[in-house]
């Protein structure tokens, strides 16, 4: 009588998935790096026209001289 082998092989190669993912996975930390370098994750900038007023009192006598 003939020896019958019958070997089960997975539908698609393991190894495929896990470089589809690999290069996904780069992909969103490249894009989150560019994004955050062009500023899209931090809050809005003034447009250059807040103006700070302070008041810096002058004393009414002047200080005394040392010797």
């Amino acid at each position: 009588m003939a020896d019958t082998i019958v070997t089960n092989s997975p539908a698609g190669d393991s190894g495929a998935g896990w470089v589809v993912a690999l290069i996904i996975l780069v992909a969103v930390i490249i894009g989150g790096f560019v994004m955050y370098k062009n500023g899209m994750f931090r809050g809005s900038e003034p447009a250059g026209t807040t103006n700070i007023n302070v008041v810096v009192p002058n004393p009414i006598t002047p200080a005394p001289k040392t010797p």
